[in-house]
């Protein structure tokens, strides 16, 4: 007998239906003889319906009366899938954050667990109960009510399972598993059955959307197991787990897209030890996260330094950078913001040669010019213009043989 905590996402309660396919998926698990715990989000839109009467009130609201209004999703989820189950004839009971005292600290829209105290929980399965937890909210030292940010109902599940010593915490959502890359540009992605959970870092970094990073870092941390599942599809969906307990023999496990990237170049800058610190620190210090880095020293020692932003904050990036520029005595800011990063990802590569030399060929053949260049032990991600994301993401799933099964 294990003990499994399950995540249902929003598009998995989505209706009254979807609430009682969940309560029979639940059911089906506790008669394979395992104890469950659920965390369960809002219903799907029902968070966003919240948030937007609140700017109907007020178009900066409250941080804490926001996070007050749009964790109330997970309550009404939790009440109704809990009525679903022992409606079967199973007890089950609801349980918000301050019940099973989750401690966040007081960062309203983006806290982060500090500890679960798990007696109420161990005392909910001594007695036989299905425990139905409101996933997205904690409390803060001043019993405060927290909302988690996006992927929290993840993070909740992951740091139940941590704190119960759980043997695997199963995030259902709507898609079957974690694919070779995203089934909608290549429709003969493979599902992957097993993934390291350094693999999918990089992959949630790099914009795969099935797992948040955040519930990705937290479950490799404490070396608890993931599996991935859908809630519409039966299956074995894709287990994420430590690596040397399940490894490949590809070298390239998987490749992700994202189109949120946008690049800025001080061109011309005078070479100095502290040009990286000065252009930098800055952008650092407005919030803004940069992400790959290149600085290339000219034929007459001037610096061309290159750096990526997130889209959201182009414009304010650039403006940064332009007074940099004059603060610098460089010439000029070049920019552009229709750029995507390709990545392609696999722990295979540490064993591997000629990985580089098959994407960039592949990438060549198509006349796919890249921008910038960036690698890790497990990681190369190239910038090329976004129109190309689709074409190099196709390229490089058939350079790499991903839609062969292992």
């Amino acid at each position: 007998m294990a003990l499994i905590v399950q995540k249902y996402g929003g598009t998995s309660v989505g209706s009254v239906s979807r609430i009682e396919a969940v309560a029979d998926t639940i059911i089906k698990t506790r008669k394979q003889g395992h104890q469950v715990v659920v965390v369960v989000s809002a219903m799907s839109g029902e968070t966003s319906r919240l948030i937007d009467l609140a700017h109907q009130i007020d178009s900066r609201p409250s941080a804490r009366e926001l996070d007050v209004l749009s964790t109330a999703g997970e309550q009404v989820a939790a009440s109704l899938l809990a009525m679903a189950i022992i409606k079967r004839g199973y007890s089950a009971i609801s349980l918000l954050a301050d019940q099973i005292k989750i401690t966040t600290d007081n960062h309203f829209g983006r806290a982060r667990i500090e500890h679960i105290d798990s007696h109420r929980l161990e005392d909910e399965i001594e007695q036989g109960h299905i425990a139905i937890v409101a996933g997205f909210q904690g409390r803060d030292i001043e019993n405060n009510i927290t909302s988690l940010g996006r992927g929290g109902t993840d993070t909740t599940a992951v740091a139940v399972a941590v704190a119960l010593k759980a043997d695997e915490c199963q995030i259902y959502t709507d898609v079957e598993g974690v694919y070779t890359t995203d089934p909608r540009i290549v429709p003969e992605a493979r599902l992957m059955e097993v993934v390291t959970f350094d693999e999918m870092l990089e992959l949630a970094s790099l914009g795969a959307k099935v797992l948040h990073i955040r519930c990705v870092e937290y479950a490799g941390l404490h070396k608890i197991p993931l599996r991935v599942l859908s809630s519409f599809k039966p299956g074995k969906g894709t287990l994420i787990t430590y690596e040397g307990s399940q490894m490949t023999t590809q070298a390239v496990s998987g490749i992700a897209a994202n189109k949120d990237e946008a690049i800025i170049t001080i061109v011309g800058a005078p070479n100095s030890p502290m040009l990286a610190a000065d252009i930098l620190s800055p952008v650092g210090e407005a919030g803004i996260e940069v992400d790959m880095i290149v600085q290339n020293i000219k034929h007459d020692d001037s610096v061309d330094f290159t750096f990526t932003v997130h889209r959201i904050d182009f414009e304010q990036a650039k403006a940064i950078a332009a007074t940099i520029v004059t603060k610098i005595d460089a010439k000029t800011v070049q920019s552009n913001q229709n750029v995507a990063k390709i990545s392609v990802v696999g722990v295979g590569m540490k064993s591997h040669s000629g990985v580089a030399s098959t994407m960039f060929q592949a990438l060549g053949r198509e006349g796919i010019n890249l921008q910038l260049i960036a690698t890790s032990e497990i990681k190369i991600s190239v910038v090329v213009e976004e129109r190309y994301l689709e074409l190099s993401v196709r390229a490089l799933h058939s350079a790499f043989n991903l839609d062969t099964p292992v």
